[in-house]
């Protein structure tokens, strides 16, 4: 099957991009390095194509009460202009997808999910629906998602909006146009933990918007960023990434996202974290730091000092920003106990990790109580 381009395709193959596969997708891998990108975003400004990921549209007027049933945040406490992070369950309490929830109306929704779950998203959204007074659109061939990232990046976008992008919190947006081009949704919301905006619009701006971006952010170090530097930044911050660090084998509860859980509403999955909550479960995704250099990569085994195997990696790369080998993955809570007496196994070769709160960059503006 051919691979889906993106609105920016031909821009990041123009400019030298190291293209690679990804959900379905040529993307930019990095343009210069992994490691100058990440650094830039995470002092100055970086600009990320993810127009692969997917748009779901939610709309009728039992959207509020599908919503609250399909997902696990509480839908009650989103006003107009305001977006959550949220779960979609199956009835094991296994995760199917994290996703961003935006409310554009009271009865009209926009679910952003990972690329490569539109299509099973969509179709298991349309499987709840049924006896809701509800329609569910997949308009991501519809939309181009352009992302700036950085303590620059509001001062960047500020040069081409006459919105007001102060007046936007954390995880609120409005609707209005960037460089003349009107209907862009400007969300202050990121997978990077250094702060910026998310910007949906047609397709057809997505070059011109890009360009004027980097162009009016030249001045300030504004360079376009690949998905490896994105990795880096969402694996210092703990961000989960969904198909290593959670899948429909993970609950919320190992996964540590039972923040997001609301269990005084009804909702898919809610009995099976009740009786999961009540028996215990046996295993919990943790950060670690490696004592020396060996890269933590997933599926590589995590065992005690008698080499048994108590745990699994999930994530896994260099925290450029830390100065770290950092890492994420699932281990056995008995394991636990013995924190000093851990050992990542790739091969032939050992090496001691110590485990580690998250997220690993502790200076990020979005860690509560530094």
């Amino acid at each position: 099957m051919a691979l889906k381009r993106t609105p920016l395709y031909q821009w990041h193959v123009d400019h030298g991009a190291h293209m690679v596969e990804f959900a379905g997708f040529e993307m930019p891998l990095y343009y210069n390095s992994i490691k100058e990108e990440h650094l830039n975003v995470r002092e100055g400004a970086g600009l990320f194509d993810i127009s692969h990921m997917g748009e779901l549209l939610i709309y009728g007027p039992e959207a509020f009460d599908f919503l609250q049933y399909a997902t696990t945040n509480d839908v009650g406490r989103l006003k107009r202009g305001q977006a959550q992070y949220t779960l979609l369950l199956n009835e094991a309490g296994g995760i199917i997808d994290d996703a961003i929830l935006y409310k554009l109306d009271d009865d009209r929704f926009m679910l952003v999910v990972n690329a490569a779950n539109t299509e099973k998203d969509f179709n298991w959204l349309n499987h709840l629906a049924k006896g809701f007074n509800v329609d569910i659109e997949d308009v991501s061939d519809q939309m181009a998602l352009i992302a700036i990232q950085g303590p620059r990046a509001q001062a960047i976008l500020s040069k081409l909006s006459e919105t007001d992008l102060f007046q936007i919190p954390y995880y609120h947006f409005v609707v209005g146009a960037i460089s003349g081009f009107p209907n862009v949704i400007i969300s202050n919301t990121g997978y990077t933990g250094s702060g910026g905006f998310e910007l949906y619009m047609a397709p057809g701006y997505a070059k011109y918007i890009w360009e004027e971006l980097l162009h009016e952010g030249k001045d300030e170090g504004l360079v376009p960023v690949g998905l490896g530097a994105r990795d880096t930044l969402r694996l210092e911050m703990g961000y989960r990434l969904y198909g290593n660090d959670m899948d429909e084998s993970t609950s919320p509860l190992e996964a540590g996202l039972n923040w997001v859980v609301h269990y005084d509403k009804d909702f898919v999955g809610r009995e099976a974290l009740l009786k999961q909550k009540e028996e215990g479960f046996t295993r919990r995704l943790r950060g670690f730091v490696v004592e020396d250099r060996l890269i933590p990569r997933k599926g590589y085994e995590i065992v005690d000092r008698e080499g048994t195997p108590v745990g699994t990696v999930t994530s896994g790369g260099f925290g450029y920003s830390i100065n770290k080998v950092i890492g994420m993955g699932y281990i056995d809570r008995a394991a636990l106990k013995n924190k000093s007496d851990l050992f990542l196994k790739a091969r032939n070769r050992t090496a001691q990790i110590k485990l580690s709160k998250l997220p690993f960059y502790k200076d990020s503006p979005f860690v509560k109580n530094k």
